[in-house]
This record gives structure tokens, C-alpha cells and sequence, in this order.
């Protein structure tokens, strides 16, 4: 009933969530019934139901090769949608800012312009007058104008000749306005633009897709790039001196499946032992499928070389797959399990629980048979897939536990929502006298895509205090 009342919300919350990113990235920036919102509507219905057949494939138990085609489609539609969905939100702080800025040049741009003030002209006493435009003489009809005291040639030839007399004054006529020449066709008017608002809509639809796409395609260059390996020196107060610079490669959450497949494991091993370590860890969830679907991809794990060994512990996920058959199959391959199990290291003890989701089915993890008996004057590492059986660790005198299982969050802002679930997400960190290792894992669960936390394979070092 639980379940079911979860699966509901989770429905309503993707459907809402796909409803917001139609409007936004379809219904606001295209026209109704053009070819563009058709496909766009189109995708909507169908990007969801690839998701849902690649989280849904392989639980029902469908064929491995349907698996494979539903997976990229399904689950990079999922990282996109986050991202997507997240510059969405930045964009609807930059929304009303845009159409602010857009209204006031408009507005700007449509304020009539100033006519200009008429030209001046000289006048006799040397300073200048306006001359109205409708009374303008033409420039033919401009007399110069004499400086003061100074006659022209016209008034010298009236003043020496008795018999011309003044005229009279006469009303000049109206100056005749040139005659209009054909009239011009009026230019066409611009055809109408996209509306601000569309505007607007599209520029930060096309910015929100363009940062979401971006982010998701680092995120997979991320993953499929294989993981990086880190160095972590930890030290141990009840380890021995002949045990001081102790090697573990602690590898976790490689996640084989229809996505990461032969390939993603062979470059894991790679990466391990090039590091030459002194002892292998595989600290749970190996595998998203069964035996006979991945058998062949988790082959290459045959190929692991370490002075003291290769050793496994299962994962939530190994009992979603088929944990029995998957802990006989790496046996097969060479690595040893550690179910609830003790084996004795040079200098200090290593061992191993199942892991907590191994409990519906009678096989959780047993820390009395995993570490009861044993000498507590010896140092003690504890192989256990997720994080939060630390204080069953620290009640049996465990000096350093070895986890995975939060991919350090994975997708951000994963590692908050990680953080209310676990005691440490990725990192070294001590609860009381015991030290906690969680590693970010090497593969990726559901979408192969990581942004904020990047895949890892780290070495532990185990320091020796009397060293």
C-alpha cells in the first residue's frame, strides 16, 4: 500500500514536471498547429515512456536486448529532463527582467522625435535672426547685406541720378510653391515580427536548452571516460609496523548493466591494477541484470591481480539481480566473497557483511558472525556496501570501514538529498574510534551521466602509528 502511494506521487510529480518543461519549451515559443509543437507534443509522450520502460524493462524481466534499446533513450531522457528542468527555473528569474528592458525601448522608441529649430541669417548690425520657414526667401531672392555705413552699388546709383525717384511700396506677392511632381508609391509596411513576449520565450528557452543539453553531454563524457583513481592514506592505531603502506583498491557501485557493459568493466580493471595494489575490495553493486544477461560482461574481472587477493562483498542492487547466483558466478572468476565472513591479513583482519537490503530474503549482514570471536587487539576493516551500519561498526571495534553506495551523489544536487540518508557521502570521516571510507563508485546507476561527483577508484593506504 506504501508503495503503491509512493509510485502514485512519483507519477504525479514526473507528469507535472513534463507539463512545465511542454509549456515552457513548446506551448510559449511555438504556433499552434505548426509542425514544430506537433513533434514537440509528440516527444513529450513518448520521452517519458522510454524512461519508465528503462527503469520498469528489467524487473518485469524483459529481454536483455529490449533492455539495451530502452536504456540510453530512457534514462538520458531522465538526466536531461533534471537539468533541463533546473534551467527552466533560472530562467524564470531572467524572464521578467528581459520583458522589462524590452518595454522600455519600445516605449523609448516610439516617443515622437524634436523638430529642429530653423536656421538663422545675418543681419546688417551683425547679430543673427530667425527666419520663420513658411516666409524663407529661396536662395536666389538673398540680397547681401552691407556692413554698416557702407553703401551697395544699387543705393550709389540712386543717390547720383536726380531723375530716379523712389518707388513705391508695393505688397509682395505669396511665393508660388513648386509644383508637386508625381506622387510615390508609399513603401511597404514591415512584416510583424514575433510578439515580446514569443521573444522573450524563445530566447530563454533556447539558453535553458543549450546550458541543460551541455551540462547532461559533460556528465556522460564523465562516465564513459572510466573512473579516476584517488590516493587516501588512513591511519590505523593497532596496525603493525610490517604492515605500515598496506595497499586496498576499493572499488564500488561499477554497476554493469545495459548500458555500462565488457567495455566499462575491462577499463576498470585496467585502472585497478595499474595501481599495483596489495589487495582488491569490491564493495557492492556490481551488476544491474542477471547472470545470464552480464555473465560475460563481469568476465573480465578474471583479469584482476593483487599480492593478497580480490574480495567482494554484495550490494543493494546484487539483490535486485539475483545475489546467490551472482556471488557464484564471481567466485568463478577468481574474487573471494566475504559473506558475514573473517579472513586474516598480514597484520590486521579483513572482513565482510552483507549488505542491509539482503534482509527481505533472510540474508542481511551479521556482524557477530562477521567479527564476534575475533582478537580486538588486532586492527579490524570492514567491507560493507553502504554507509549506514558505521555504528554497528564502531559497537564491534571495527578501526576502518570500507562503503559505496551513495555515488557521492551522482547527479547534483543529488549529494543534499544523499546527505539525509547517509552518514557521509564520499570521503574519510571518524565516528568515535572507527573511520569511515565512502568511495563515489565507478560507474553510474540509471543515467550514465555524473556532474558533481566524479567516478573514482581509490587507494587506501593503511598507516601504521608505530611506523
Amino acid at each position: 500500500m506504501v508503495f503503491a502511494l509512493v509510485a502514485l506521487v512519483v507519477l504525479a510529480l514526473l507528469a507535472a514536471v513534463h507539463r512545465y518543461v511542454w509549456r515552457r519549451f513548446v506551448g510559449d515559443t511555438t504556433v499552434p498547429g505548426s509542425t514544430m509543437r506537433k513533434a514537440g507534443t509528440a516527444a513529450a509522450f513518448v520521452l517519458p515512456l522510454l524512461s519508465v520502460g528503462a527503469m520498469t524493462s528489467g524487473r518485469i524481466g524483459a529481454p536483455f536486448w529490449l533492455q539495451q534499446v530502452l536504456a540510453w533513450p530512457g534514462f538520458l531522457w531522465l538526466a536531461c529532463l533534471l537539468y533541463l528542468t533546473l534551467a527552466l527555473f533560472v530562467g524564470e528569474l531572467v524572464r521578467p527582467v528581459l520583458l522589462r528592458v524590452l518595454a522600455r525601448r519600445d516605449k523609448a522608441a516610439a516617443q515622437p522625435v524634436t523638430e529642429r529649430p530653423a536656421p538663422e541669417i545675418g543681419t546688417s548690425s551683425g547679430t543673427t535672426a530667425e527666419v520663420p520657414g513658411e516666409t524663407r526667401p529661396r536662395t536666389e531672392e538673398l540680397v547681401p547685406v552691407a556692413s554698416a555705413g557702407a553703401p551697395t552699388s544699387s543705393e550709389a546709383s540712386v543717390r547720383t541720378t536726380p531723375e530716379a525717384a523712389p518707388e513705391p511700396e508695393t505688397t509682395p506677392e505669396p511665393e508660388a510653391k513648386p509644383e508637386s511632381g508625381p506622387e510615390r508609391p508609399a513603401a511597404p509596411a514591415p512584416a510583424p515580427g514575433p510578439s515580446r513576449r514569443l521573444f522573450v520565450s524563445r530566447v530563454v528557452g533556447g539558453a535553458a536548452a543549450a546550458a541543460g543539453l551541455a551540462t547532461v553531454g559533460y556528465g556522460t563524457h564523465n562516465v564513459l571516460r572510466g573512473p579516476s583513481v584517488k590516493r587516501v592514506s588512513v591511519p590505523l592505531a593497532k596496525l603493525p609496523r610490517a604492515a605500515h603502506g598496506f595497499r586496498i583498491a576499493v572499488v564500488s557501485d561499477i554497476h554493469i548493466g545495459p548500458i555500462l557493459g565488457r567495455a566499462h568493466t575491462r577499463r576498470i580493471v585496467d585502472t585497478i591494477n595499474a595501481t599495483s595494489p596489495d589487495l582488491v575490495a569490491v564493495v557492492g553493486d556490481l551488476v544491474d541484470g542477471s547472470v545470464a544477461d552480464l555473465g560475460s560482461a563481469a568476465e573480465p574481472l578474471s583479469a584482476l591481480r593483487a599480492r593478497h587477493g580480490s574480495y567482494f562483498v554484495t550490494g543493494n542492487h546484487e539483490y535486485f539481480s539475483g545475489a546467490e547466483q551472482w556471488v557464484d558466478h564471481v567466485r568463478e572468476l577468481g574474487l573471494i566473497p566475504l559473506e558475514n565472513a573473517r579472513v586474516e591479513i598480514d597484520g590486521f583482519d579483513l572482513a565482510g557483511v552483507n549488505d542491509v537490503a539482503g534482509e527481505t530474503e533472510g540474508q542481511g549482514p551479521d556482524f557477530v558472525r562477521a567479527l564476534g570471536d575475533r582478537d580486538r587487539a588486532r586492527a579490524a576493516v570492514l567491507l560493507a556496501h553502504q554507509p549506514v551500519v558505521i555504528h554497528d561498526a564502531v559497537e564491534h571495534g571495527v578501526d576502518l570501514q570500507l562503503s559505496g553506495h551513495t555515488h557521492g551523489g551522482q547527479l547534483w544536487p543529488g549529494s543534499y538529498l544523499a546527505e539525509l540518508a547517509n552518514p557521509t557521502v564520499a570521503g574519510l570521516e571518524r565516528y568515535g574510534d572507527t573511520q569511515l571510507f565512502v568511495s563515489r563508485g565507478a560507474g553510474a546507476w540509471g543515467p550514465p551521466v555524473r556532474v558533481g561527483a566524479p567516478a573514482d577508484i581509490t587507494v587506501v593506504e593503511l598507516a601504521s602509528r608505530q611506523a
